[in-house]
């Protein structure tokens, strides 16, 4: 496993690295769960994503229960953690308001039976409050030792540009990590977050970096029944003629560099020294294994010209307020 630093930050963080989205206490239980990050943490995955909504608070106690359970030891690890989305019905148990930062630390903090965790992100804008409000609040847990960074996920470029100002300005912690959506189907960060992210010292962890399961390559030949695909509508702006014929050229490619098609796309992704690390899901310990082999992976400059002559797809605008996924 090769580790980076989590943007300009003394973090070290594995640069493949395990997520709870859609799996861990929801999609998979308990048992499927803990073959997983076991598997994981054994070929020294250290950096663990969750957030509190994840199967409204499961994904943070099953991590949690696992933990204590295998006995590892808290400092070897990275955990991370969110807040933003509704976890009831009260109209205050949502978005970035102090006191909905303040009360779901210390939910999160219970569910994963931790004093502490390494990164809190606030889980998207909240245009309804403050920025001013959400930085101290965000700083504020940094010095009281609940967290150690903090950061954001799925923030315009310009609200990131704002949160550091802001931080500067009031001499509070500023964001020093992004959360976002990349890869090879979905290259949107290109254009300005990743610019934004290097001048301000914000490494970037990304999610989805496998377009959910369409870069492995499983959907070339139709939706397998009790896929996500064939179950959810997630899939539908992506999962379509073009894309899948794309996937099946970089199946070629991939096969003849003795990898495979996930693994070149994760090491497509790690390419870029602006990414500190790749959120990879699995259900199965075979498929965190398999993730794990994509670090380290070099591709040389014919293998990236291939990629792109393939992709021929270069970043669009759209609006992260109202993204289409």
């Amino acid at each position: 496993m090769k580790y980076r630093n989590m943007g300009g930050t003394g973090l070290k963080i594995s640069e493949i690295s395990l997520g709870a989205w859609l799996t861990y206490g929801g999609a998979i239980g308990k048992s499927q769960s803990q073959l997983c990050v076991t598997k994981a943490i054994e070929m020294g995955v250290n950096f663990i994503d969750i957030a509190d909504v994840y199967a409204r608070g499961e994904a943070e106690n099953i991590i949690g229960e696992i933990i204590s359970e295998e006995n590892y030891k808290r400092s070897d690890l990275v955990i991370s953690s969110k807040v933003f989305w509704p976890m009831s019905e009260n109209i205050n148990d949502k978005g970035l308001s102090r006191k909905h930062i303040s009360e779901s630390i210390e939910k999160s903090l219970e569910r994963l039976g931790t004093d502490y965790l390494d990164i809190y992100f606030c889980h998207r804008f909240d245009q309804n409050t403050p920025l001013t409000e959400t930085v101290k609040a965000m700083s504020d847990l940094v010095e009281q030792g609940l967290v150690h960074y903090w950061g954001t996920s799925v923030w315009p470029a310009v609200q990131l540009e704002r949160a550091v100002w802001i931080a500067k300005e009031l001499g509070c912690h500023p964001p020093v990590v992004e959360q976002s959506r990349y890869n090879m189907l979905d290259r949107f960060i290109e254009l300005d977050i990743m610019e934004t992210c290097k001048r301000n010292g914000i490494g970037i962890v990304c999610w989805s970096p496998l377009a959910q399961g369409i870069l492995t390559g499983k959907y070339n030949q139709g939706k397998p029944e009790g896929s996500r695909g064939a179950s959810s509508k997630w899939l539908d702006r992506e999962l379509n003629p073009e894309n899948i014929e794309k996937v099946k050229k970089l199946q070629m490619i991939s096969e003849e560099r003795g990898m495979t098609v996930s693994q070149l796309a994760l090491a497509w992704i790690l390419r870029r020294n602006e990414i500190s690390a790749v959120i990879t899901g699995a259900t199965k310990p075979e498929q965190v294994e398999s993730n794990i082999k994509a670090s380290g992976i070099m591709l040389d400059t014919d293998t990236l010209k291939q990629l792109e002559d393939i992709l021929n797809n270069q970043p669009k605008t759209y609006s992260l307020y109202n993204p289409p996924w």
